[in-house]
């Protein structure tokens, strides 16, 4: 059983900090290993071929490792879940009257491709809003999205867990359906990776993007893709050197070399290499590679379980605990509620959580504790 680890952070004691969805805060070994790749810069003589490529590499194989990927060549250095993103619709293969299964409020990184995808094509966006029913909600729009994917589906594209709401949606049912129809899936897990459990044999996706930011405890601008089989012959968005075959030889650079790297190395952002957030990222890894995704699953439950029961006791809506994450928490709010009131409160409280539209979302981890639930359910109450 985890216990709380706020003495890895650098969080001041009057502060109630339920936002990690937003951003998590750094830990005190990430930062000091960002500082001392940062000192690098100052030696540059010191910096050798090598150093662009096995860090790098052992970052790949640290998150091919933690995903349940057998090849970490299949890992890709991408900036963002955008970039991630961009480089499989610049490889779709769409149809006109094909349709992209989406679903309703997905954070834009995993809608603005598709969109542009889409409209190129002639082909179209099919969007499964979550039920209005708020009873058994989880599991109403899981059945949705299987409903919706069909004959015309070329591409599904979601999050492992809703970025609002914390509903999980279910990954291996969706794949069975998307098989059945030749068509690809495509996880946006910034939101689930690091913090909840995830393993890529139980899924086979075709694609996964993570910003590292959020649950990977990473740094910001910076973030991992996994990439399958379906694109091992696709075009990247840019070119890059660093990217092809035996780029390793700087005496040969300029001898022009057409091919890339095998599996997802193509798909790298230029200068991945970066001497400052690659070494973030593997300590980061380090720490949740330890600590485990089912653990801090359970801490979260722990810590809030009291609240959650007094929250739905006062008429709360939450989804059920089976439908839902422990480390993201989609509270809607009631109609009557002052929004700009509750604002005030929490800023008078130090607490800090996200609104989105009309949920409140609570996004704890191991350095908050059952009194940081207990503030909150006292502003709420």
């Amino acid at each position: 059983m985890l216990s709380c680890q706020k003495q890895l952070f650098d969080i001041p004691a009057h502060v109630c900090y339920l936002n990690t969805a937003y951003m998590s805060p750094q830990l005190k070994a990430v930062e000091e290993a960002g500082q001392r790749g940062l000192a690098r810069k100052n030696r540059p003589f010191d910096i050798l071929p090598r150093d662009f490529f096995e860090p790098a590499q052992q970052l790949k194989q640290q998150f091919a490792n933690f995903i349940g990927v057998a090849d970490s060549q299949r890992i890709a250095v991408v900036p963002s879940v955008s970039y991630g993103m961009a480089n499989v619709a610049n490889n779709l293969n769409l149809r006109a009257g094909d349709e992209i299964v989406l679903v309703a409020d997905q954070f834009p990184s995993n809608v603005f491709s598709w969109e542009r995808a889409a409209k190129k094509a002639g082909a179209y966006i099919r969007t499964v809003r979550a039920p209005m029913d708020k009873a058994d909600r989880g599991r109403k729009w899981n059945q949705a999205i299987l409903d919706a994917i069909g004959e015309k589906t070329a591409l599904v594209a979601l999050p492992h867990i809703h970025w609002s709401q914390g509903i999980v949606f279910d990954l291996a049912a969706i794949r069975e359906k998307t098989w059945k129809y030749h068509a690809l899936l495509v996880v946006d897990g910034t939101q689930s990776v690091g913090a909840y459990p995830f393993s890529n044999v139980d899924f086979q996706l075709d694609t996964l993007v993570c910003a590292t930011y959020k649950w990977l405890l990473g740094p910001y601008s910076f973030g991992l893709a996994y990439y399958g089989p379906a694109f091992d012959e696709g075009k990247p968005i840019e070119e890059s050197w660093i990217n092809r075959l035996n780029s390793e030889d700087f005496s040969s650079l300029t001898q022009y070399q057409e091919q890339y790297k095998r599996a997802a190395n193509r798909y790298c952002v230029g200068e991945y290499s970066n001497f400052i957030m690659v070494p973030m990222a593997i300590k980061a890894l380090e720490f949740l590679s330890e600590w485990d995704a089912a653990a801090i699953q359970a801490y979260c439950s722990n810590i809030q379980a009291k609240a959650i029961e007094s929250l739905l006791a006062e008429g709360f809506h939450i989804a059920e605990a089976a439908q839902r994450c422990a480390h993201l928490i989609g509270i809607e709010l009631p109609a009557h509620l002052d929004h700009q009131q509750l604002k005030q409160r929490l800023k008078q409280e130090n607490i800090l959580v996200s609104l989105r539209g009309n949920f409140m979302r609570v996004a704890p981890y191991l350095f908050n504790e059952v009194s940081d639930f207990e503030k909150l359910l006292a502003v709420l109450k």
